[in-house]
């Protein structure tokens, strides 16, 4: 008797016409031609542009605002935004918290990753990559009072040196924790007064590094500004052995919401020395300190 052919296959599915319309924009976010700020336009542009119905283009417009990717302004037009805690944009970064990733993690990933993307920036850098991020610079001035925003630029700083970097493996590969890592800035920025000062001076030597082709400076500064931020996150009253989800639960293990030291004794005279004279003394010290 001759098989069935009842279980040789598997069902055929077709994605709905919301799920096509979400991945068409999401498309256009991941593959850098729409960036954070960037407008979508408004259902109606949406709905002319798809040839479809309202109804789909706000399902997958919905789609989209849960996954932190779209936010919808008063004047209903659609704009590109950076995912936050709340948005987590990928199931790798899901599965970071659900498996209790800790911040030590994700820092010693970021000094890897992020420094190797400095250096292969300024070996590859152009003069329109040199002119987005100079770019980035003026607008991460114009926003330095507001940590939320300066966060967001940071973000799109260490992202943009990532795609200079010209190697897509390396850029998708730090997206993940990059999401979880990246957001933190804002708590820093809020929680230590030279938070923002001090990110900005790192992206300015990074910049003139990459702008020089020196590799090596590039990778030093990067990883400066990277152990800069542990040393602002543990001022502000963090622990790198933190989960991540506490941050994204809005509390830290103990049920605070991050207290800052409250004396000079308990942060400790070395670190606040080490922390006003080190990291960003130009050009002293080895790149290993």
């Amino acid at each position: 008797m001759r098989n069935s052919v009842s279980a040789r296959y598997d069902r055929i599915t077709v994605s709905s016409a919301y799920q096509k319309v979400a991945e068409a924009i999401e498309q256009q976010i991941i593959g850098g031609t729409l960036r954070p700020g960037d407008e979508v336009g408004t259902e109606a542009e949406l709905v002319q542009q798809f040839g479809v119905n309202r109804s789909t283009v706000r399902e997958g417009i919905r789609v989209l605002e849960q996954s932190g990717l779209v936010r919808r302004e008063a004047n209903r037009k659609l704009f590109v935004c950076a995912p936050r805690y709340r948005n987590l944009l990928s199931r790798m970064t899901r599965a970071m918290v659900l498996q209790e990733v800790t911040f030590r993690e994700l820092f010693e990933t970021a000094v890897v990753l992020e420094t190797g993307a400095a250096e292969a920036a300024a070996l590859r850098a152009n003069p329109g990559d040199l002119q987005d991020l100079e770019g980035n610079l003026a607008e991460a001035e114009a926003v330095a009072h507001d940590p939320a925003k300066l966060a967001e630029v940071d973000s799109r700083f260490h992202a943009l040196v990532a795609r200079i970097a010209g190697n897509r493996v390396l850029e998708l590969a730090r997206e993940p924790g990059a999401l979880l890592f990246f957001p933190t800035s804002e708590l820093v920025c809020r929680k230590v007064p030279e938070g923002a000062g001090r990110m900005l001076q790192a992206h300015r030597y990074i910049i003139a590094a990459i702008r020089a082709g020196n590799a090596d400076e590039a990778r030093l500064w990067m990883r400066r500004h990277v152990v800069d931020w542990k040393r602002g996150f543990e001022r502000a009253g963090h622990s790198m052995d933190e989960a991540v989800e506490s941050l994204v639960a809005g509390r830290s293990p103990s049920g605070e919401t991050g207290r800052e030291p409250s004396t000079r004794r308990e942060l400790g005279e070395d670190s606040l020395r080490l922390d006003n004279e080190g990291a960003f003394d130009a050009h002293r010290g080895a790149a290993n300190e």
